[in-house]
């Protein structure tokens, strides 16, 4: 019987991809990652025979924005989508947040498309830093999936 171990969320990789591209978006890697968060309305609908029972039905499904923090980066790709989504309003690309187990092994991956980059933070300078950074990138998605890993 396989070991079980616990999911952890110290070790992950972010993928952007443009529609028609091959490769990512950028290489980087960010600190942190928060904002996989999906939110379901309930609405309640009352009994009109029955005062005390309440129906609760599913509505409308709403997503946060996912920010990451403390990037770095060897190239400009983050800095040209975020120009050509300004120059394209319906420009779109897809992201992946892939949780890795300890071992360097894929966990779970955060599907979320039609991604749009809506802010997008230089850090403060530093003349003993060598590397293109990002303090902060926001993305608006429209939909969240989560696909589990392999299993080991």
């Amino acid at each position: 019987m396989a070991e079980l171990r616990p999911f952890t969320g110290f070790a992950f990789a972010v993928e952007i991809m443009r529609p028609g591209e091959a490769n990512p978006l950028v290489g980087g890697a960010f600190a942190e990652c928060d904002g996989l968060e999906m939110t379901q309305d309930v609405k309640t609908i009352r009994d009109g025979a029955d005062q005390a029972r309440m129906i609760r039905s599913g509505g409308a499904v709403s997503y946060a924005n996912l920010a990451l923090k403390r990037g770095v980066t060897s190239d400009f790709g983050l800095w040209t989508w975020f120009t050509d989504a300004i120059a394209d309003p319906f420009l779109r690309a897809d992201a992946e947040v892939i949780l890795l187990a300890p071992d360097g092994g894929e966990k779970a991956r955060f599907l979320l498309s039609r991604c749009l980059p809506v802010k997008l933070k230089a850090p403060a300078l530093n003349a003993t830093s060598s590397s293109v950074a990002i303090e902060e990138l926001q993305i608006a998605y429209e939909t969240l999936t989560l696909k589990p890993g392999k299993a080991a």
